[in-house]
């Protein structure tokens, strides 16, 4: 085993003892107000709950970030350290020699364990919350530090420009396709616009020819381009037929007869 998984498994125990501790002393503090036992281990229920989500996502953002270290041991050349992280990592059970020195001489049980409690919390909180954010704050005034942050930041700073020039080409790609694709269709349908336009003015006794020859036009489409090739020579068959066609009363019948046809659906494209 590794040093850095060593000292993710000592803060795993570490933190686990903490939140016995804190249960430990809320459970004494509730018992000596007056509660009865019900109403401790009632509360004690969700106390735990809430201590192990909130232990769970810091252990799983602690366990997320341990692969940053090159960068963190150049900004924070002495929290990253062996000796420091070994240090922070064994605050909740450095705690337990602060509550024992605190009643050395004392018998009885329940003080004993009282202030091992209370030393787990007062070395932990002044560790993790005091003593860990100042010197980390204090460690990244020095000029090297300062210096290797701005080169990050304007590295990651170059870094999504880049990516947001790449999406930019990409996209620009895509929608040259497409044009193209649109253009071609264009140019390859045209016919089978013309005769949509014409079979829009279908008679009753020729639905059925037009239909079918319809349905053929729209499988050639969506063999040629999918449902946006269908979409456009539709549309295009629709102009063609009012531009053309202007006696007549337009009824686009063209949804219909495709309805199935690839993902072409009727409700979808009218």
């Amino acid at each position: 085993m590794d040093r850095r998984n060593i000292l993710k498994v000592i803060h795993f125990a570490g933190t686990v003892w903490f939140m016995l501790c804190t249960g430990f002393v809320f459970i004494m503090a509730m018992w000596e107000a007056g509660f009865n036992w019900l109403v401790i281990f009632s509360l004690s229920g969700y106390l735990a709950f809430l201590i192990t989500l909130l232990v769970s996502i810091y252990l799983f953002a602690l366990f997320r970030s341990a692969g940053k270290g090159p960068n963190m041991e150049k900004e924070h050349p002495f929290t990253s350290t062996s000796y420091y992280l070994s240090f922070y990592v064994s605050a909740p059970l450095l705690g337990i020699l602060a509550g024992v020195a605190a009643v050395i001489g004392e018998v009885k049980i329940i003080p004993f364990f009282t202030s091992v409690a209370l030393g787990t919390q007062v070395v932990t909180f002044l560790t993790w919350v005091i003593v860990d954010p100042v010197v980390s704050m204090l460690e990244t005034l020095a000029p090297a530090s300062r210096e290797h942050r701005l080169y990050r930041l304007a590295a990651e700073k170059q870094r999504r420009e880049e990516q947001h020039l790449e999406q930019e080409a990409l996209l620009g790609r895509i929608f040259a396709q497409q044009e193209h694709d649109r253009r071609r269709w264009v140019e390859t349908l045209v016919a089978d616009a013309a005769k949509l336009a014409e079979l829009l003015k279908v008679r009753t006794a020729n639905f059925e020819r037009a239909e079918h020859e319809a349905i053929g036009i729209g499988v050639r489409a969506w063999q040629t381009g999918g449902i946006d090739c269908m979409r456009q020579l539709r549309d295009t068959a629709i102009r063609m037929h009012k531009e053309n066609y202007r006696d007549f009363v337009f009824t686009d019948y063209i949804s219909a007869w495709w309805d199935g046809i690839g993902s072409w659906r009727t409700a979808a494209t009218g």
